[in-house]
C-alpha cells in the first residue's frame, strides 16, 4: 500500500472532524429537508385563530400535492402574490437581505418570501358563495360545515342576512375559481385578509375583487404544530 493510500482514510477523517464542514454538511441537510420535504413555518397573525394561534411553529408536508390537488377543507401555506398585499419594497440593506436570503433557503428567521396560511374553500371550476339561509357558504351548491370558524360576521336570519339593507358583510355573490387557482378564507373569518376580503360589503358582485392563489405558489398541506410544546397537534 502506497504512503498516498494510506493517508486518505485519515485525511477523510479528518475532514468529517472538522467543525466548519459538520456546519456545511449540516446547513445543505436543512437546505434540501426544507425545500423538498418538510418546511418550518411562523404564524404571524391570528387570521387562522383558533386553528393556528400567533407564534405557533407548523410543519408543513412539501410532498402533499405530488399527483394530487388541495381540496376543500385543507389548509395551505403559499407564496402570496403583488395581488396580496401589493409589491412588496425590496431590501436595500446588504445584511438584512443576506439573512432573509438564509431565512428562505433554510426556513429558519426572516425569509425573502411572502408567505401565508390560509383554508382551501374551493378549487378550479368549483362556485363559492354565501350564504344560504343558516348563513353558511355553499361550494357547488352545497353548504359546508365550518365547525373551525372563529368569530364570524354576523349574520341572522331575516334580520342581517343576504336580503336585508343592509347585508350582512358574511354574504357574497356566486364566484366561479378559474382553471389553476384556489379559493381561500382564514378561519378567523372577521379578521382575515383573504381570497373574499376586499368583496365585504358588495355582496352582489365579486367583479375584480377576489384574490386567488395559484396552483404554482401552494408551498405545501400544514400537517402539524410543533411549538408551543403544550400546543403540539396534528391537522
Amino acid at each position: 500500500m502506497s504512503s498516498t493510500t494510506a493517508k486518505r482514510p485519515s485525511q477523510l477523517r479528518r475532514l468529517a472532524r472538522n467543525p466548519f464542514v459538520n456546519l456545511v454538511a449540516a446547513f445543505i441537510v436543512l437546505a434540501l429537508v426544507q425545500n423538498f420535504l418538510v418546511r418550518l413555518y411562523y404564524v404571524p397573525s391570528g387570521s387562522m385563530e383558533q386553528t393556528l394561534e400567533v407564534g405557533d411553529r407548523i410543519l408543513v408536508n412539501r410532498l402533499a400535492y405530488l399527483g394530487s390537488e388541495p381540496t376543500t377543507g385543507d389548509v395551505i401555506v403559499f407564496d402570496a402574490s403583488e395581488a396580496w398585499d401589493g409589491e412588496t419594497a425590496p431590501e436595500t440593506n446588504p445584511l438584512k437581505a443576506a439573512v432573509r436570503w438564509l431565512g428562505g433557503v433554510v426556513g429558519i428567521g426572516p425569509s425573502d418570501r411572502h408567505t401565508l396560511v390560509k383554508r382551501v374553500i374551493a378549487g378550479p371550476g368549483q362556485t363559492v358563495s354565501c350564504c344560504d339561509a343558516e348563513g353558511r357558504i355553499l361550494v357547488d351548491g352545497q353548504p359546508l360545515d365550518e365547525t373551525y370558524v372563529f368569530e364570524n360576521l354576523p349574520f341572522e336570519a331575516g334580520t342581517l342576512d343576504c336580503d336585508s339593507t343592509p347585508a350582512s358583510l358574511r354574504c357574497f355573490g356566486e364566484y366561479t375559481v378559474p382553471e389553476g387557482e384556489y379559493f381561500v378564507l382564514g378561519d378567523h373569518r372577521s379578521a382575515s385578509s383573504d381570497s373574499i376580503a376586499l368583496c365585504r360589503g358588495a355582496p352582489a358582485t365579486t367583479d375584480g375583487c377576489v384574490r386567488l392563489v395559484e396552483r404554482s405558489g401552494v408551498v405545501g398541506k400544514v400537517f402539524q404544530v410543533v411549538f408551543p410544546f403544550g400546543s403540539f397537534r396534528s391537522l
